[in-house]
C-alpha cells in the first residue's frame, strides 16, 4: 500500500514510523542519542547527531516499507520545540544545541517580566528560559561577539531540513514556539529581535507545515527513497501529538502524561488569554494549538518511589525496576481516600511552567497529619499535577468549553491517575490507543498535504480510542472546591521560598531529570 513515513525527532532518540490512509502503523524504529549536561543547568545535544539519526531512521523505515511491498508517498517530519544552535551561511551547525530543557537563560526571563504578557501575546510563547527568546537573550550578555558573527541561528527543524534538503527553512508552527515570531503579522518579532540581539537575516525563512520539498540527491540515495519523493516540512511535536490523538475538533483536548504533563485544544486562528497562561502555536495555517505544559506529572511518583519506598516489598517484588514500584505505590495509593485526607500536595519537584510560568517555585505538602501514611502523600501528588492540569484547563475558556479529553503517555496506565484526572477535570478521559501519537500526527499530516486528507477532523476520526471513564460526581465537587487552594497556596509560599533560597539557594534545573519533559 502507499504509506507516509514520519520521522519525529526528540530530546533522546529520533523515532521513524509510517502508516496508509487508515492511519495504522505499519513500521517503527527508533535511533537513539546521548544529552550532554556540561555544567548545572545546562542540557545540550550533537546537532551533526541529530541529522545522522532522522537520516538512519529514514533509512531503516524505507527499507521496512520496502520489504513489505509498500510505496513511500512521502516523508513528514516532527521535531521538539524550542532548541537553539548556532549555524553557518550553508546551515551547518557550528556548535551543540541548546534544548529546551537547559535553564541558562532564568535571569533572562526574570528580566523580561514586565514585558512578559505583551510578547507572550504577539509571540504565543511564554517569556521562560525554555524559549530561544530567552537563550539568545543569555548569549547577547555572556558571549556577544558570538551571537554577532555567528551568520545563522536556528533549532532542531532548521539542522534537519537543511541536511535533507540542502534549504534553510523554518515551518510555522515551530517558528511560532520561538518567541520571536509575531503569529498575527506572520513576520519575526521586531522588539523581541532587539531583545534577542540578532536580526531577521540571521533567521530562517518561515514556511507553511504543508509545504512540500525534495529530499538532496545523495540523502535519497543514501535511504534507498525515490529522488522525486515528497518530503514535507511539518510541525512541532505538541501540536501533532494533537492530531495523533484525534484531539482536533472544537471542544476536544489532548492531555499528555508521562514524566510531566501537558494540555493542549485546537482553535481556528491565533488565540490568547488575558493573563498570559497559555501558548498558542501552529498546527497548520488555520489551526492552532492552545494550552499549557506542567513540569511534574510521573516524575513526582517517581520520586516518591526513591523517597518513601526504601525497603519496599510486596511478595515477588524483589528487585522490581522503578516501573513496577511506580506500579505498586499507585496501586496502594487508591487505599487513601479522594483529597487524601485533608493532605494537599504542590507537586513542583522541577520548578514549574504552566500556568504561571515562573521560575524559583518549589514543592510542598500542606496539611500534614499523623495519621497520614504512604498512600495519602502518593495520592496527593497524583491529586495535585491533575489539578495542575486542572487549572491550565481553566485558562482554556477563551477557546470555548472543553468537552472531552483524549490522554496518553506512561501514566494513564494506571487506574488512578486516570479515575482522578477525570475527576479533577470533571470531563470523561478517553485513553488513546497508539504509543506514537506525535509520529501519528505527522503521518496524518503528510497526508493532508498530499491532498488525500483535506479535513483534518477527519483524519483526526481515524485515530482509534477507548472507552472513557467518566468522572465521579462527588470527588469531581471535591476538587472543584479544592482547586483555589493550589493556586493560593502556591502564590503564598513562593515568597517563603525566595527565603529559603537565601539559605539554600534553589539549584539550576536538575536537566537530567527533566529531559523527559518534552510534550508541550
Amino acid at each position: 500500500m502507499d504509506v507516509v513515513i514520519a520521522i519525529d525527532t526528540g530530546t533522546t532518540a529520533t523515532k521513524g514510523v509510517a502508516a496508509g490512509l487508515d492511519g495504522e502503523l505499519c513500521a517503527h524504529t527508533s535511533v537513539h542519542y546521548p544529552l550532554s549536561v556540561p555544567g548545572p543547568g545546562r542540557a545540550e545535544l550533537d546537532a551533526d547527531q541529530l541529522l545522522a539519526a532522522a537520516v538512519e531512521a529514514l533509512a531503516e523505515i524505507a527499507k521496512q516499507c520496502r520489504d513489505r511491498g509498500d510505496r513511500v508517498a512521502a516523508v513528514s517530519l516532527s521535531a521538539f520545540l524550542h532548541g537553539l544552535v548556532p549555524m553557518d551561511a550553508a546551515g551547518k551547525p557550528l556548535g551543540p544545541l541548546v534544548t529546551w530543557a537547559d535553564g541558562r537563560a532564568a535571569r533572562q526571563s526574570e528580566k523580561l517580566a514586565d514585558r512578559a504578557k505583551a510578547l507572550q501575546a504577539r509571540t504565543g510563547t511564554p517569556v521562560h528560559p525554555m524559549s530561544p527568546l530567552t537563550k539568545l537573550a543569555w548569549w547577547r550578555e555572556n558571549d556577544p561577539s558570538t551571537l554577532r558573527d555567528t551568520p545563522r541561528w536556528g533549532g532542531v527543524k532548521e539542522v534537519v531540513l537543511a541536511g535533507l534538503t540542502g534549504e534553510f527553512l523554518l515551518d510555522l508552527s515551530v517558528a511560532s514556539a520561538t518567541g520571536l515570531y509575531d503569529i498575527h503579522e506572520r513576520r519575526w518579532d521586531d522588539e523581541a529581535l532587539d531583545i534577542a540581539g540578532v536580526r531577521a537575516g540571521q533567521l530562517a525563512e518561515v514556511v507553511p507545515t504543508t509545504l512540500a520539498r525534495t529530499l538532496k540527491p545523495e540523502i535519497a540515495d543514501a535511504t534507498g527513497l525515490p529522488r522525486d519523493t515528497p518530503l514535507i516540512v511539518g510541525a512541532g511535536d505538541g501540536p501533532l501529538a494533537n492530531l495523533g490523538v484525534g484531539a482536533t475538533p472544537a471542544g476536544v483536548a489532548a492531555v499528555s502524561l508521562g514524566t510531566s504533563g501537558a494540555l493542549r485544544t485546537v482553535v481556528d486562528r491565533p488565540t490568547s488569554d488575558e493573563a498570559g497562561r497559555l501558548f498558542c502555536y501552529a498546527l497548520t495555517e488555520d489551526r492552532w494549538v492552545i494550552g499549557g505544559a506542567v513540569n511534574n506529572a510521573g516524575s513526582v511518583i517517581r520520586w516518591a518511589g526513591q523517597s518513601f519506598a526504601a525497603g519496599f516489598a510486596r511478595p515477588g517484588a524483589e528487585g522490581e525496576d522503578a516501573d513496577e514500584i511506580d506500579a505498586a505505590l499507585l496501586t496502594e495509593a487508591q487505599t487513601a481516600p479522594p483529597g487524601s485526607g485533608g493532605l494537599l500536595c504542590l507537586p513542583y519537584l522541577l520548578g514549574e511552567r504552566a500556568p504561571w510560568w515562573r521560575s524559583g517555585m518549589r514543592g510542598a505538602y500542606l496539611g500534614l497529619r499523623r495519621e497520614h501514611g504512604r498512600p495519602h502523600l502518593v495520592r496527593a501528588a497524583v491529586e495535585g499535577v491533575c489539578q495542575q492540569l486542572a487549572l491550565v484547563r481553566d485558562s482554556l475558556e477563551v477557546a470555548g468549553p472543553v468537552t472531552e479529553v483524549r490522554a496518553t503517555g506512561g501514566a494513564v496506565a494506571s487506574d488512578l491517575w486516570v479515575g482522578v484526572l477525570a475527576a479533577a477535570l470533571d470531563l470523561p478521559v478517553s485513553i488513546a490507543d497508539t504509543p506514537e501519537g506525535t509520529g501519528l500526527g505527522a503521518v496524518l499530516l503528510g497526508w493532508h498535504a498530499l491532498g488525500e486528507l483535506p479535513d483534518l477532523d477527519q483524519a483526526a476520526a481515524l485515530v482509534d480510542i477507548a472507552e472513557p471513564t467518566v468522572p465521579d460526581p462527588e470527588n469531581a465537587a471535591l476538587y472543584k472546591r479544592l482547586r483555589p487552594l493550589i493556586e493560593q497556596s502556591a502564590l503564598a509560599v513562593a515568597d517563603l521560598v525566595a527565603e529559603l533560597d537565601k539559605i539554600a539557594p534553589e539549584p539550576l534545573p536538575d536537566t537530567e531529570e527533566a529531559v523527559s519533559n518534552a510534550s508541550h
